[in-house]
């Protein structure tokens, strides 16, 4: 199985910056495709932003501009920078990462447990 583990959430002020970062573990194959995705309170998940295991980036429309995912593929872990951070950023924020192992057939989704980022006016 693959264990995704979030850090780098927590209490920010409009305007201020944070650096998520998650690690992948576990009896990994290839990882392809790794994720950020928020969710407020009473709101669906949401993805923030994704990175293909060739590099390739997209942002929700919310997000471009002010925040940047990158992935440093030794270390199965991908980062998530943002800047100018806005209230309407608070969430918990999952990672997502798409993976072979050795346990199971083809490339299933992981999620990790949640950072929360609270951002203050």
């Amino acid at each position: 199985q693959v264990q995704l583990v979030e850090s780098g959430g927590g209490l920010v002020q409009a305007g201020g910056s944070l650096r998520l970062s998650c690690e992948a573990s576990g009896s990994i194959f290839s990882i392809y495709g790794m994720a950020w995705y928020r969710q407020a309170p009473g709101k669906q998940r949401e993805l923030v932003a994704i990175i293909s295991s060739r590099g390739t980036t997209t942002y929700a429309d919310s997000v471009k501009g002010r925040f940047t995912i990158s992935r440093d593929y030794a270390k199965n872990t991908v980062y998530l920078q943002m800047n100018s951070l806005k209230p309407e950023d608070t969430a918990v924020y999952y990672c997502n990462a798409d993976a072979t192992t050795a346990q199971t057939i083809g490339v299933r989704g992981y999620w990790g447990q949640g950072t929360q980022v609270t951002v203050s006016s």
